[in-house]
């Protein structure tokens, strides 16, 4: 997993908008997931003058913003784009976590209420704080291929978010931003989504909504990718990597554009980050001698629940795993009235003689304050994480079984 979030530029669409000093009336917030700077280096011949070029030459650049958690995840990424701080506030600490109710996997916008939601996202996100200061008369909207990405992003106070439903290939919402005006149910043709059927959909929102047309700033926040997974048409070609970033950049000068002639290119903000992840699950390191394994955590956790049952009686003392995340069983080591500080202790003990296992945070050591774990801690809710959490080495690949999740170290 890569943490480098690869990219971010503030591109101020003129010279005279930062001469003048004025306010935007339109905030377009661009979050690319797993956009990579070396690709962007390598690629840029072939973009034209309208997309990435025309917001590097005349934006703002930072190329070495990190993703100050790990592991990092889309949705962790964007939750913590939106609101400014870390899952430890945010609460969005991956694509889903265990209930600690049902102990089923708990997606991190399901929402009891309107089935999909932002609940869970526990702090304010930037677009919320311009309905606040706005008194409520900005517009916000949000729009990606996938509901986390779009809900996460439009926080709790947006007009709406929008997303691709590949199954009934139309656009979807939630109930939980209320009615949606008539313009947003059109139908849609029946084709799976790409960048440009996003941007699309995005310009049409600015056009229907009247967003940027007086000077209280709006924002529309906006989900393209640049994985194979939500490019897969372009996949099958030799070179469909440089294939994808042309076409995101197609995407992207057709956005600017189309907006700016809209809006005003006086008037207009365009802000773009990288979620920091990558698409690297496929990569088979051993074919070129690199260190590499499979640690299977589901698995693990259950050995771990031999060991337990050895030392203080037959019992489950494993409720669940998820992701590179175990959470014990509170209730059965209250009953037998256990220490929880050494039975975290011998769970450390044991997983750290497990091949490929390179260090493991208990709660306990999380929460104490040590400058070793900040990194982990910032990735790490309380409420929502495990008791238990496992760094695998790099190259090594971690897979759950149960909830077929996997992912490959890099740090």
């Amino acid at each position: 997993m890569n943490r480098y979030i690869a990219i971010l530029i503030a591109a101020l669409t003129t010279a005279e908008m930062q001469a003048f000093d004025l306010a935007p009336r339109l905030i377009v917030s661009i979050t690319i997931d797993q956009l990579n700077n070396n690709s962007i280096d390598t690629f840029l011949p072939f973009f034209s003058n309208s997309g990435l070029k025309k917001l590097m030459q005349e934006g703002k650049m930072y190329e070495t913003g990190t993703c100050p958690s790990v592991p990092v995840s889309r949705p962790a990424s964007i939750a913590t784009i939106a609101t400014g701080t870390t899952p430890f506030y945010h609460g969005i600490i991956g694509n889903q976590w265990i209930d600690h109710a049902s102990l089923r996997p708990s997606y991190c916008v399901d929402d009891k209420q309107y089935i999909y939601g932002p609940s869970k996202l526990k702090t304010s996100t930037i677009s919320d704080e311009m309905k606040v200061s706005s008194h409520g008369k900005s517009i916000i909207y949000s729009v990606a291929a996938s509901k986390d990405a779009a809900i996460l992003s439009a926080g709790h106070a947006a007009e709406n978010a929008l997303w691709y439903d590949d199954a009934l290939k139309r656009w979807r919402t939630t109930a939980f931003y209320g009615a949606s005006p008539q313009w947003l149910n059109t139908p849609t043709a029946p084709r799976t989504i790409d960048n440009d059927g996003i941007v699309d959909k995005a310009i049409s929102i600015v056009s229907k909504s009247n967003m940027g047309k007086d000077d209280i700033a709006d924002m529309l926040n906006v989900t393209l990718s640049v994985s194979k997974k939500d490019n897969i048409q372009l996949y099958n070609r030799d070179d469909w990597q440089k294939q994808i970033y042309i076409q995101l950049d197609k995407a992207l000068a057709k956005l600017i554009g189309s907006i700016e002639q809209q809006v005003g290119k006086n008037h207009v903000l365009f802000v773009i980050t990288g979620t920091g992840t990558s698409d690297d699950t496929e990569n088979d390191y051993s074919l070129y001698s690199v260190p590499t394994g499979i640690f299977y955590i589901n698995r693990t956790s259950k050995l771990l629940n031999v060991y337990l049952s050895a030392v203080y009686g037959q019992g489950t003392y494993i409720d669940a795993t998820c992701n590179n995340q175990i959470y014990l069983n509170h209730k059965i080591i209250e009953q037998k009235q256990l220490n929880m500080h050494e039975v975290l202790s011998r769970c450390q003990e044991l997983l750290l003689e497990s091949e490929g296992v390179s260090d493991v945070y208990t709660s306990e050591r999380l929460l104490s304050g040590n400058l070793g774990v900040q990194e982990i801690l910032k990735g790490y809710n309380p409420s929502v994480s495990g008791d238990i959490i496992i760094n695998v080495s790099p190259g090594w690949k971690l897979i759950n079984e149960d909830t077929q999740e996997n992912y490959t170290s890099r740090n």
